[in-house]
């Protein structure tokens, strides 16, 4: 069995390896083109939704519950993302 703080290293190690994916392609292309507050902001998403998905599995103990918490947070992950990305609604946010 896995013990709540090595799920939180492998929650916030798989955060930090998202981030070194748009890193070392930068290395090798000008397509990806991240500024610091990019990889901040994208820091932020990350690591935040990673600490509120271990706060959700010590502290809720139904699994029904657990599992519809996590898909929340992780849908809203996503649409924050894809916002920040492309733009899907047009928000300020987006550079739109």
């Amino acid at each position: 069995m896995i013990t709540q703080n090595k799920r939180l290293i492998s929650i916030l190690s798989i955060a930090a390896l998202v981030l070194l994916a748009p890193f070392v392609a930068m290395q090798f292309t000008e397509a990806v083109d991240w500024s610091a507050a990019d990889f901040a902001i994208a820091g932020l998403l990350l690591f935040s939704t990673g600490f509120l998905c271990e706060l959700v599995m010590r502290k809720v103990t139904n699994w029904n519950y657990r599992i519809g918490f996590i898909a929340v947070i992780l849908f809203a992950l996503f649409v924050i993302w894809a916002e920040l990305a492309v733009g899907i609604f047009g928000t300020p946010f987006a550079g739109s």
